[in-house]
């Protein structure tokens, strides 16, 4: 192969269209933008532009920040877990993690690991992993015989 014969695979780039060319050629006279006005001409950037009033992202005051890399957790309670094993959902006796509590319908996506809470009562004797927990969640567990293992870094693993 040389370099003079490297070319692009078929249809990888289209053609330019020649507009305003004569109606002919299916864009001619306003050339594909449409009828008059300020949008027909050309050098226009009409976003946000208020008439020269002070535009509303100009007006309103900013705070804060949002942090993109933060992870998104799915808080499941206690509580929610107890009725999904009372409704014969959950099997109290095998590992209760993410992917159990989707297919039992307590969440319905895992997003970056699953956290309890712990709102409500625990009676069953569980073992559960997952990737975050309050301390009131784990002492109830632990309290109803159970255990919990808290996994590292679940986003890491999914990239």
């Amino acid at each position: 192969m040389k370099l003079n014969e490297i070319k692009d695979n078929e249809g990888a780039s289209k053609d330019r269209i020649r507009v305003g060319r004569g109606i002919g050629s299916g864009k001619g006279k306003t050339g594909g933008r449409g009828v008059k006005g300020q949008k027909a001409r050309s050098g226009v950037a009409v976003n946000g532009f208020e008439g020269g009033q002070m535009p509303i992202y100009r007006r309103l005051p900013k705070r804060g920040f949002n942090n993109i890399f933060a992870s998104e957790y799915v808080t499941v309670s206690l509580g929610r877990i107890q009725t999904a094993i009372d409704a014969g959902k959950l099997d109290a006796k095998a590992t209760v993690d993410a992917a159990s509590l989707k297919a039992a319908g307590v969440i319905r996506r895992a997003k970056d690991g699953v956290r309890v809470l712990s709102d409500g009562d625990l009676k069953a004797k569980l073992t559960i992993e997952v990737a975050g927990a309050s301390k009131a969640a784990v002492e109830k567990i632990e309290k109803a015989g159970g255990s919990i293992k808290l996994l590292e870094a679940v986003k890491e693993a999914a990239e």
